[in-house]
């Protein structure tokens, strides 16, 4: 039976290869992890998100997978996997997977099998074409990888092209193929019988590709987009995938949709419809973005009426919160001025644990942790920023733009080693860590927040532990008031006459607050707050920079 158990959870995501090192050769692992559950049980936490611990040549850090039912050396055995899902359940937390399907490596051995000759029975997991032009020589079609350049791969072997949307060490199956679909179900099925309680689904909205593979209209960055994103089938292939595994088991499915809009919300998500249970969704991440690149002024207001448009989807949908994963840059500082760290951290942490969905928590969010002030190049080590940086390098004029971009955007902010300590290596490991540790980690790190009561770590405690099985913030209803303002993001949840007044000031001054007239005069107390002295009783006041309120008003 679907308990929805996911309606009631905080989830941890967990980015294993920076999270913690148990055996000094300065890559996080599985063991690391275990080390670390009785923190997470702490936190507040209920359910974890671990991004992929399979076997992986490591292209693109775990996301280009060579066998599904394996881990990956360096992350440990499968043994030690088991022992750390049974200490996660023991302690009241439940395991959500990453499901990477929409390609696998090219070191897979569907893969292998299906280059060596055109005739090979797994040839057809994949999209294979003849080269384009007079000569056969140019990409069958004009599609851009997510990474940069064409999303084609010339394989000399058989001399055809595979088609590849990111790496080309990342070749793209071909759900098509009913057989390809059946492998997804087993793999499922697989995991799901070693007590996995659900699967985060890497870019599945790319998985169903128009027939016959037209050129797209030219974009460097999109090229292809209006022929995958949520292509001819898709609704029909994810259906087919929860009958045949996910609605088998008690177990919740999350979906990565890149380009996703509200208007898309229903057919998404909606219970009826028997597909995924949540989507994360990146418009609000693209608000202080162009083409999800080139960084612009944050503005308030359109963050704002982003997040208002998903609280106000229908109760048959459910909603994915979240501000930080390995694919963006640190809140701090992409919202909030790095001198106002802690008072910023807890206002995003009030901000967004009091709207209707399930919460996300990135790790190192919970301490406020930072982008790394001065990336020089060498030490970029995610493929994107590798790959931008080469292609700016050609142009020279550009290599200025894109080193201002890389330092406000890059994916390898958010996957600098978890900062465990003021030790060495921030207590991540006693090796030579895999990637640049940031130089803050002597005073931003958990032994530090553990011993300040007004710490980062202990706000996100008891904001946490007040939200679990919150009627209000669970099934509440949402009303946003003064949603121009570019200065305060103030919003109701309403339940059997019981609200909850959110107030929060997102800028670096006192900003001054007037009370909605719809709650003047009603009794009112504070529930949460980032300041020791804010108002007891719901009124008009100054908020100070970054300050949060919620009042419960009757």
């Amino acid at each position: 039976m679907k308990t929805r158990w996911y309606k009631d959870s905080v989830f941890y995501q967990i980015y294993p290869r920076s999270f913690c090192d148990s055996n000094g050769d300065g890559i996080g692992d599985i063991k690391g992890i275990i080390s670390k559950l009785d923190y997470l049980k702490s936190l507040g936490i209920t359910a974890v998100w671990l991004s992929p611990c399979y076997k992986s040549p490591n292209d693109d850090n775990g996301y280009d997978i060579s066998d599904y039912r394996d881990i990956m050396d360096e992350f440990g055995t499968l043994d030690d996997w088991k022992e750390m899902i049974e200490g996660m359940h023991k302690r009241g937390i439940k395991l959500v997977m990453d499901l990477v399907v929409n390609h696998t490596s090219d070191e897979h051995e569907w893969f292998k099998q299906s280059r060596s000759s055109i005739d090979n029975p797994y040839r057809d997991y994949y999209f294979w074409r003849k080269g384009s032009g007079k000569d056969g020589k140019k990409p069958p079609n004009n599609w851009t990888s997510r990474f940069g350049g064409s999303a084609w791969a010339y394989d000399e072997q058989t001399g055809e092209y595979y088609l590849h949307l990111f790496s080309k060490k990342q070749p793209d199956l071909n759900w098509d193929n009913p057989k390809v679909r059946q492998e997804v179900v087993d793999i499922c099925n697989y995991w799901f019988e070693l007590g996995v309680d659900g699967f985060r689904c890497d870019v599945i909205i790319y998985i169903s590709k128009q027939e016959g593979l037209p050129n797209a209209k030219w974009n460097p960055f999109t090229c292809g987009d209006e022929y995958f994103v949520i292509g001819p089938h898709y609704h029909e292939y994810i259906h087919e995938i929860n009958q045949k595994s996910w609605s088998k088991y008690d177990i919740m499915t999350v979906g990565e949709g890149q380009g996703i809009t509200v208007a898309d919300a229903e057919s998404m998500v909606a219970e009826p419809r028997e597909e995924l249970d949540a989507i994360f969704t990146f418009e609000h991440q693209e608000a202080d973005a162009r083409m999800s690149v080139v960084p612009r002024k944050f503005k308030l207001s359109r963050f704002k009426k982003i997040m208002t448009s998903w609280q106000n989807i229908p109760n048959t949908c459910w909603n994915s919160l979240f501000l930080e994963n390995h694919d963006y840059s640190r809140s701090i500082p992409r919202y909030i001025k790095p001198e106002f760290r802690k008072e910023g951290a807890k206002m995003l942490a009030v901000t967004m644990n009091f709207m209707k969905g399930t919460p996300y928590i990135f790790q190192g969010q919970e301490i406020g942790m930072t982008n790394i002030e001065h990336f020089k190049p060498k030490d970029y080590v995610d493929i994107v920023s590798k790959n931008v940086y080469k292609i700016a390098k050609k142009i020279f004029p550009l290599v200025p733009v894109v080193k201002w971009a890389l330092q406000k955007r890059a994916r390898d902010h958010a996957r600098t080693p978890m900062q465990w300590s003021a030790e060495e290596n921030a207590g991540f490991t006693t090796g030579t860590p895999w990637m640049y540790v940031n130089p803050n980690y002597k005073e931003i790190n958990v032994a530090e927040a553990e011993a300040d009561p007004d710490s980062v770590l202990n706000f996100y405690r008891k904001i946490n532990k007040f939200r679990v099985g919150n009627k209000i913030i669970k099934d509440g209803t949402y009303n946003e008031f003064y949603a121009k303002s570019d200065k305060v993001f103030v919003y109701a949840r309403e339940l059997h006459g019981v609200s909850y007044l959110v107030a929060a000031n997102w800028t670096h001054k006192v900003v001054e607050f007037d009370l909605p007239e719809q709650f003047k005069g009603k009794t009112s107390k504070l529930v949460m707050s980032n300041y020791f002295d804010s108002k007891e009783e719901a009124g008009d006041c100054n908020l100070m920079p970054y300050e949060a309120v919620v009042w419960e008003i009757k």
